[in-house]
């Protein structure tokens, strides 16, 4: 339930009692004694989604746009009337008014913004290059970026530039800042004993995981937009909801800045692609939400000019994200044949090692690593096979090895391997 309570304007005392009493509203009423230009205070309950249109109907009835109104949740509300309000107002849908307060209380100032933002990325960062998933996922609940993207979208639907701007502003500014907050960290790690030289941060899972999107990556973030929209709306759950979208944004935002530490541009591209796609999506999927949820600007003369704002900025936003999905679409075709190579090369090393009778000989196959990554099968680079083969001590090592497993993965995959092969010899006491 809310209370809602308003300044009633001198002379429309009668008229604004009557609205309330055709909604057969319980209300209470108190004579004003502060601004000369408002007769009396007014105060009722009503449920949550029906304080837009009673307000609607107040204002019709004489209630001016700068009046005083406050809209609060009480503890507990008896009255013979509120089953039935209940029932004629069903529905958890918010007021636009405390739909923008919940939007700007979510974005906090600048100074503020900036400081979780970048201690986020200095949690996820560590989580990173420590492979930690716990870590990453708590520093996700200091990161403060679920405000701007639902205070961008809520703007947008109401006509509400400044709070729409500010949203998309601090994304962006956010955004960039932990990128290179991430790139100073990583160069700094690297002129220290922190990480190991040489360390080829692509072989760390969690930052593999980001540099190798795909459509999955896609829904997390349009699920964590509509999530996003829904807590606020409801009143639930927002500080879980905004993990979720730190998930999506803060981790990749940082890898991109770890591939620029390390120079690897490719590192950089597909964690900034991953970025981009899950902030597009995230924006576009909050603000159909809105919209299609009812939320209009108060001035009739505006609603026409949010609709083409939203139209307008839904279609560029589902564009970029056609155009973007077009590398997630490569990366995606690209993993699944590089993986399903490599599963066809391990079973064939198997049949052949099988087939050979080498395990009755007493040779053993210790090992096959197969280097065969997306990147591999999108630019036509030949797979790197690597075996290591045991045998016992006077044994003779078979001939040829290496040259059988290149001409038979090459008859039966189609592609050209290079081929390695390490003997060890093993010794047994007697």
């Amino acid at each position: 339930m809310r209370v809602v309570q308003v300044l009633i304007p001198n002379g429309k005392r009668e008229p604004v009692l009557a609205v309330l009493d055709e909604e057969e509203i319980d209300y209470a009423v108190w004579e004003e004694t502060g601004r000369g230009n408002f007769e009396a205070l007014v105060q009722f309950p009503i449920p949550p989604i029906g304080v837009e249109p009673i307000m609607e109907k107040l204002r019709d009835a004489g209630i001016s746009k700068d009046s005083y109104a406050i809209v609060f949740s009480p503890e507990l509300v008896v009255s013979e009337r509120i089953g039935a309000l209940q029932k004629r107002f069903s529905g958890k849908r918010i007021a636009r008014e405390e739909l923008i307060a919940r939007a700007e209380e979510l974005a906090p100032a600048t100074s503020t913004f900036f400081a979780f933002l970048i201690l986020s990325t200095v949690i996820a960062t560590g989580g990173l290059l420590l492979d930690s998933a716990a870590t990453i996922i708590g520093a996700m609940v200091v990161a403060p970026l679920m405000g701007p993207a639902i205070s961008a979208s809520v703007g947008t639907v109401l006509d509400y530039r400044k709070l729409a701007s500010r949203g998309v502003i601090l994304q962006v500014t956010g955004l960039l800042a932990a990128i290179a907050t991430a790139a100073i960290i990583g160069y700094i790690v690297q002129q220290t004993t922190l990480v190991a030289p040489g360390l080829d941060i692509r072989t760390i899972p969690q930052i593999a995981e980001r540099t190798s999107p795909n459509f999955l990556s896609l829904f997390l973030a349009l699920g964590s937009g509509l999530a996003g929209g829904i807590s606020i709306m409801r009143g639930a759950g927002s500080a879980l909801v905004g993990v979720a979208i730190a998930v999506a944004l803060v981790p990749p935002a940082a890898t991109a800045g770890l591939g620029i530490a390390w120079g690897l541009t490719g590192v950089t591209l597909t964690a900034g692609v991953l970025v981009l796609v899950n902030l597009l999506a995230i924006n576009v999927s909050a603000l159909v939400l809105f919209w299609i949820s009812g939320f209009r600007p108060m001035e009739k003369t505006a609603i026409g000019r949010a609709r083409i704002s939203v139209i307008v900025r839904v279609g560029v936003l589902v564009v970029a994200i056609a155009v973007l999905s077009i590398v997630l679409a490569v990366v995606t075709y690209t993993s699944y044949q590089s993986t399903l190579f490599q599963e066809e090369m391990k079973q064939e090393i198997e049949t052949m090692y099988e087939e050979t009778g080498y395990a009755d000989q007493g040779v053993l196959l210790l090992d096959t690593t197969i280097d065969y990554t997306p990147t591999d099968f999108l630019l036509n680079y030949p797979p790197e096979v690597s075996i290591i083969i045991g045998y016992r001590e006077g044994q003779d090592i078979p001939p040829d090895v290496a040259t059988q497993v290149d001409e038979r993965l090459k008859e039966n995959t189609g592609l050209n391997p290079v081929v390695t092969v390490e003997f060890i010899q093993s010794q047994q006491s007697a």
